[in-house]
């Protein structure tokens, strides 16, 4: 697997360097599928990309064509573009069998040009396999990944008339638009003098030798440790969202932006909201709930029960309305304003169930 993965590396950095050199040298962009055709004199030039599946190289090429077409996306929108790059050794972690290549036989996995390997099932699959990934992660552990077709399951009934808005902050993880409040793990910063530690220690070794290696695999096992228990937390709230809420309405929040302030930045990554989102959206589909994501503007300034707009810093923890003398939690009043801007964004045969349960 080790050596499919640098092979595939290898194919990688072709393909980018052949599409790079066709627009810089001769002013034309390629396919992939002139890419795919490239494959066969490569294998002639290379002879050991024969002990790597076919449909395994080419899905990497796609791997190129989709980096390009991400580079074009955020060329148009105005965003840095960064321009896909060659994969240094150690660089390139995982190799996908589209369609083909791969069977489950007996507890094991047997992989084309590759062999059985022993495998250990987390759970049962379910549905026809169509796709596999084999990814290694940085600490060496390998993981394989089936997507599978099911039929769509029959969903539970819509839950009307249980809702929450969701403001999330630094100082709580989450406040909910009932006055609930999830405390802010800080798992970096839990592990944060052990990683100092780790990475002290990895600067005094001299590169190249066996005292590095070592030295920078206790650093990853950290860095995978803070991801695993970060990862583990998300599903956790996640879980406890969707089986309670029938409409769950979370802030549309511009993290990229918010990371440009380096007082906060690493507060931020840390705390991984865009992880709830996005792991919360996808368990709402089967679990009968709505996810919606509303415009953040003002949404701390404004008051949630007359709507005057009252201007606070973010030292102010207390919202206090001078008009209709409203005194509450600043997450509170702001979870609120959120809940009825995620009402408002429904479809009007789906909101008034949910106005006349509120």
């Amino acid at each position: 697997m080790e050596r499919t993965l640098d092979l595939c590396r290898w194919v990688y950095n072709q393909t980018l360097a052949y599409r790079k050199d066709a627009w810089e040298i001769e002013g034309r962009s390629t396919s992939k599928y002139e890419t795919h055709n490239l494959l066969p004199g490569w294998k002639v030039e290379k002879p050991e990309l024969i002990e790597v599946h076919s449909q395994v190289l080419q899905n990497v090429q796609e791997r190129v064509e989709l980096a390009f077409k991400a580079f074009f996306r955020r060329v148009r929108s105005g965003e840095k573009p960064g321009y896909p790059r060659f994969k240094g050794k150690g660089w390139y972690d995982s190799f996908t069998f589209p369609q083909s290549g791969f069977k489950l036989v007996s507890g094991k996995l047997r992989l084309s040009k590759i062999g059985d390997v022993k495998i250990k099932l987390h759970r049962p699959i379910e549905g026809k396999i169509k796709r596999l990934t084999i990814r290694r992660t940085s600490t060496g552990k390998w993981f394989a990944c089936f997507s599978v077709e099911i039929d769509d399951p029959p969903k539970p009934p819509w839950k009307d008339g249980s809702m929450v808005g969701i403001d999330v902050g630094l100082e709580s993880f989450a406040t909910l638009s009932n006055g609930e409040k999830i405390d802010n793990p800080r798992f970096f910063r839990s592990e944060e003098k052990a990683l100092a530690k780790a990475q002290k220690r990895l600067s005094k070794c001299e590169k190249g030798t066996p005292e590095r290696r070592k030295a920078l695999k206790v650093v990853q096992r950290i860095h995978e440790r803070i991801a695993n228990m970060r990862y583990d937390f998300a599903h956790q709230i996640s879980n406890q969202l969707v089986s309670k809420y029938g409409l769950i309405a979370f802030e549309d929040l511009s993290i990229a932006n918010m990371l440009k302030n380096h007082n906060l930045a690493k507060s931020i990554s840390d705390a991984a909201w865009r992880m709830l989102v996005t792991i919360t959206s996808y368990k709402a589909e089967s679990a009968g709930s709505i996810v919606v994501l509303v415009d953040p503007r003002n949404t701390s300034q404004l008051c949630s029960r007359c709507g005057l707009k009252v201007t606070k810093s973010l030292s102010d923890r207390v919202h206090e309305c001078p008009q209709c003398g409203l005194v509450m939690d600043r997450d509170e009043n702001a979870a609120i304003n959120i809940l009825r801007l995620g009402l408002q964004s429904l479809p009007k045969a789906r909101s008034p169930a949910l106005q006349g349960g509120e």
